[in-house]
């Protein structure tokens, strides 16, 4: 993979990745009741951080950490979000893993590096400028991912002439946006947003045409886990998703991508580690088979 934009080395927390031959395994933790996913199963304190040691235990390289989901429902008060993300990134402080805060709420994005995280996953692709000055001022990463609603509002019908190209010229206007505020090329990662005011044909499309993402030379993340496009190319429930999920990770990893957020960690690890082994990134675990 070709990064014009930085070495394909990049230090993160404390991780370093190489990026043109490894793909880091992100997990999902979320500290809320109506999360997409796990219903509110890690909204409690001890769940939460007991659900990020396990995954990590499971090989994942990074924690993302959620308080408030981007998908339509009533307002979080900013308070309330630091209240349910801080503590969590706090209790994984020296896991060795990378910790990132999922939030639009500059805030809140402070208030977690200051705890501990890396990185700020912000969904709404900097709608608020004031996240790029948080970023810039405490030399965290930042992932810049695209969507078109306000958080937590609905945007019925999404329409887009062409959707990767309206895409990427979001990506490329807001990755300039958080250079000029002084965050730096080698801190940025992009994000097409899968499902994010996107129906199934527009992240089916994003898919089969990631590489056209991937070639703005930034680490490309994909969130694809479990998400409706998959269901509803499979006619599979949440809970059914897994087999689908992992297949597009890797057909996006193929295009490039490099970072996968998921909620089935051992699984995607197995995947990811398969890929790497087969393109010669990585030696098998051992040999013994017909030697």
């Amino acid at each position: 993979m070709s990064l014009p934009h930085g070495a394909a080395v990049r230090r993160i927390g404390p991780r370093e990745f190489d990026f043109s031959r490894q793909v880091a395994v992100m997990a999902i933790v979320n500290r809320t009741p109506d999360s997409f996913y796990d219903r509110g199963r890690t909204d409690s304190l001890d769940a939460a951080v007991a659900a990020a040691e396990r995954a990590i235990g499971e090989g994942a390289d990074w924690i993302d950490v959620g308080g408030a989901k981007f998908a339509p429902g009533p307002e979080i008060p900013v308070a309330e979000e630091i209240d349910r993300v801080v503590p969590v990134i706090a209790a994984l402080t020296g896991s060795g893993a990378v910790i990132s805060v999922d939030t639009f709420q500059p805030d809140v994005a402070r208030a977690a590096i200051g705890a501990g995280a890396h990185v700020v996953n912000d969904t709404t692709g900097l709608q608020d400028p004031a996240m790029a000055d948080v970023v810039a001022e405490t030399g965290a990463t930042v992932i810049v991912t695209h969507s078109l609603a306000a958080p937590r509002t609905p945007y019925p019908s999404p329409r887009y002439a062409d959707v990767v190209d309206e895409v990427v010229a979001f990506l490329r206007e807001r990755v300039a946006l958080a250079e000029s505020r002084g965050v730096a090329s080698d801190r940025i990662v992009v994000d097409p947003g899968h499902d994010l005011n996107k129906h199934t044909l527009h992240s089916l499309e994003l898919t089969r045409r990631l590489r056209e993402v991937t070639a703005l030379g930034y680490p490309t993340l994909v969130a694809l886990s479990n998400k409706d496009f998959v269901g509803e190319s499979l006619g599979r429930p949440r809970e059914q998703r897994v087999e689908g999920s992992i297949a597009a990770a890797v057909y996006c990893v193929l295009q490039g991508a490099r970072i996968v957020r998921v909620h089935n960690v051992r699984e995607t690890v197995d995947a990811m580690r398969m890929v790497e082994a087969i393109e010669g990134w990585r030696e098998p675990a051992y040999l013994e088979h017909n030697r």
